[in-house]
């Protein structure tokens, strides 16, 4: 796995992001008209508003992907999570997720929220391998996806900044 990398998505990745997605969705279920909202057009559905696509490449091709979709602020649901068959369980989701979090810190998050389907079940305990945790129905908000029956979060660490010394000379925390 070594010769995996992950890096932020290229323009040149829109036709891998939808079929790497198209492949595990279609496994298990069938492709919604929000799935195709978002990976027919990640750019206008993802990126411009403030999201980010994270790739996982092997040789030179796309292995791997998941998306950051801002949707609120400080705010993103962690989705479009996809590792093609033949690379999976070798740690590349788990890479994926770590990139997005490390991501959503760098960009202030203070949450990260998914949907999954409880068939899914090596994603869920890797989700939740991650720090992500279910939350309880009454919080849970309606979906765009019918497939979706499973609800998570991620609750990001504040920031600790180091703000310049105050008047007796010691330098002050943030975020505490």
């Amino acid at each position: 796995m070594s010769d995996v990398i992950v890096r932020e998505f290229q323009p040149a990745d829109a036709d891998a992001f939808f079929e790497l997605n198209r492949e595990w969705i279609q496994r298990y279920f069938w492709l919604e008209p929000a799935d195709l909202d978002v990976l027919w057009h990640p750019q206008t559905a993802i990126l411009d508003p403030g999201g980010r696509i994270f790739m996982a490449v092997r040789n030179g091709i796309c292995v791997g992907c998941c998306a950051l979709i801002a949707i609120g602020p400080g705010e993103y649901e962690l989705a479009k999570m996809a590792v093609t068959p033949t690379e999976r369980r070798h740690g590349i989701g788990r890479r994926l997720i770590a990139a997005a979090i490390a991501k959503a810190e760098w960009l202030g998050a203070t949450r990260l929220y998914l949907e999954t389907n409880r068939t899914l079940t090596g994603a869920i305990l890797l989700y939740e391998s991650m720090g992500f945790h279910h939350l309880p129905p009454a919080r849970v908000k309606p979906s765009h996806y019918t497939r979706a029956n499973v609800f998570m979060e991620h609750m990001m660490c504040p920031a600790m900044v180091v703000l310049p010394a105050s008047g007796d000379g010691r330098a002050q925390l943030s975020g505490s």
